[in-house]
């Protein structure tokens, strides 16, 4: 980033590799343990692998390292180790935050009880793969402007990106990310170097950003209602310069207040394109934007 930015960037920061249990992993440990068998084969890592915990009366262990048992939990809801006891991934600062599990194995998470990912019918990993196919990020330099979980991050490294430049105004959600093992780790190997991740406000950090210096763009703003800035014209306009002319853009926007209002937000976003120098079309639950 050119100086003058105000981006942080952050400092390396482990991602968690510890278990990750739900109520139903939890009951499902505390039966084997009860019926005696010794072991419990399964996935505490939400499916990412799967490996056999070893089990005694009073604790169990797992990747050579040893837990209690939890205590009681809920349902809808993601516990992690932190070196004493389970606790709830959630934290509440602003607003309630939390990681959710799904039926999916990638999880999603909520604010303050609103669901930011869709999971109901499709995986939010699967979703965020079929959207990122449409920008085709292989050899490309990409701008992810609210990241998030990093699914979007997760599926342009997949697909081959050059190198992705990721913005998440929200340090709770970073704290999420580091507990999520589908969330992707910039400092893994994996990664290559190519993930560069900054808590920031894009709607600020943007201006910062040289024109014409991406090929593609990923945008998937909170709602409306609570980000508007991020749906605005001047921010539009900001897109259109940082975006190579015939870069590609996928724009999330969800239908929102559709049954109540009759409003068509995908609409009303595709025209404040065009305005902006994009040929637009719906597609999915946003729009595809094409610079022109």
């Amino acid at each position: 980033m050119p100086p003058g930015a105000c981006a942080a960037a952050l400092d390396p920061v482990p991602h968690y590799t510890g278990p990750l249990l739900t109520r139903p992993l939890a009951e499902s440990l505390t039966r084997a343990r009860d019926a005696g068998t010794g072991e419990w084969t399964g996935s505490l890592d939400l499916g990412r692998s799967t490996g056999t915990a070893t089990l005694a009366a009073d604790h169990w262990q797992w990747k050579g390292e040893t837990y209690a048992y939890p205590g009681k939990t809920k349902d809808r809801t993601l516990y992690y180790w932190d070196g004493e006891e389970f606790l709830a991934i959630s934290r509440f600062g602003s607003a309630l935050i939390k990681l959710v599990p799904t039926d999916w194995d990638a999880p999603t998470f909520e604010i303050d009880g609103i669901k930011m990912l869709p999971s109901a019918q499709v995986s939010p990993f699967e979703d965020a793969r079929r959207k990122v196919a449409l920008i085709a990020p292989a050899g490309k330099t990409v701008l992810d402007t609210c990241g998030g979980l990093g699914y979007f991050a997760a599926c342009c490294l997949e697909g081959g990106v050059t190198r992705i430049r990721s913005f998440e105004k929200n340090p709770d959600v970073l704290w999420l990310r580091t507990l999520n093992p589908w969330s992707p780790d910039p400092d893994a190997e994996s990664s290559g170097g190519r993930l560069a991740l900054s808590q920031g406000d894009v709607s600020q950090e943007i201006e910062a950003l040289e024109t014409a210096s991406v090929d593609a763009i990923l945008h998937d703003p909170p709602r409306f209602g609570i980000a508007g800035e991020l749906y605005s014209r001047v921010f539009y306009d900001q897109l259109a310069r940082v975006i190579r002319k015939g870069g590609r853009m996928f724009h999330y926007t969800g239908a929102p207040n559709k049954l109540t209002s009759g409003r068509d937000v995908p609409r009303e976003v595709a025209k404040r394109l065009e305005k902006a120098g994009f040929k637009a079309e719906l597609a999915m639950d946003g729009v595809l934007a094409v610079k022109r």
